[in-house]
């Protein structure tokens, strides 16, 4: 499985009402779970434009990002550009293959390490998660974005198209709505399989419950419905049984 394809979709939906909601509840979600006092050392595996990489490195956070595509990678730094010095100084960014995490950092040198959206694209997430494990410290973080395994037919449900919905219930695989192959992971196995590395899930929460059928160009409201809309999302998906159908999980691991 590959993102490359879809990456023009994604790049062209930034700033949508599905992007919005996904980057901005991902970002308090984590938030709750960041350790207060001295800055962090942050690996975000797929940073893509970098959007927690920004949020984080304005909170005083130092900031790796690593990515394979130059396009996206190069959208982040011109960001980047319009950023206090102290803010760029807290960046770094790699461009590199992700099949070749492993080789790229020391062991145990994060606090933090983040995978949004990126096991989807792996037909077996086992090795990334076992890279993602060796670079987290002692105590630090790992938090993983996913498409929910567990409601894969909701949205093809919702929106009527029945034949993809009968399909969801017996397989893994789908196509998203970037056009590209992608994998869905259950909770309960995540939790397991995690477990087995060492890592015990702190929390889990659901993301759009509600916005994700929304048409893909739709976009963000203004104040104050934004307001009102995201704490209905935030609420959704810290509470079943409507994480359980969110689009998203969001899973927030520490090692022991």
């Amino acid at each position: 499985m590959d993102f490359a394809p879809g990456e023009e979709r994604w790049r062209a939906r930034l700033g949508t009402l599905r992007q919005v909601v996904r980057q901005e509840l991902v970002s308090r979600q984590l938030a709750a779970h960041l350790p207060a006092g001295a800055p962090l050392e942050v690996l975000d595996v797929g940073c893509g434009q970098g959007t927690q990489v920004l949020r984080l490195a304005r909170h005083g956070h130092r900031v790796t990002g690593l990515d394979s595509s130059p396009t996206l990678l190069r959208e982040l730094g011109q960001a980047l550009d319009e950023e206090p010095d102290e803010v760029r100084a807290r960046v770094r960014t790699v461009q590199d293959d992700l099949r070749n995490l492993a080789g790229l950092f020391d062991a145990e040198s994060f606090d933090v390490v983040l995978c949004h959206g990126v096991l989807m694209y792996f037909d077996d997430p086992e090795p990334l998660l076992d890279d993602l494990v060796r670079l987290v410290a002692p105590g630090g973080v790992v938090s993983l974005l996913v498409r929910n395994g567990d409601a894969l037919a909701m949205r093809p449900g919702l929106l009527g198209d029945w034949d993809t919905a009968r399909r969801a219930f017996e397989e893994s695989s789908y196509e998203n709505r970037l056009g590209v192959t992608a994998r869905a992971d259950r909770v309960d196995d995540l939790v397991a399989a995690l477990a087995t590395r060492r890592l015990a899930v702190r929390a889990w929460y659901g993301v759009r419950v509600f916005t994700d059928t929304a048409p893909d160009d739709a976009p963000a409201p203004g104040e104050p419905e934004l307001t009102t809309l995201l704490a209905c999302e935030e609420r959704a998906g810290a509470t079943d049984p409507y994480r359980r159908v969110a689009a998203l999980t969001h899973l927030i691991a520490a090692r022991r």
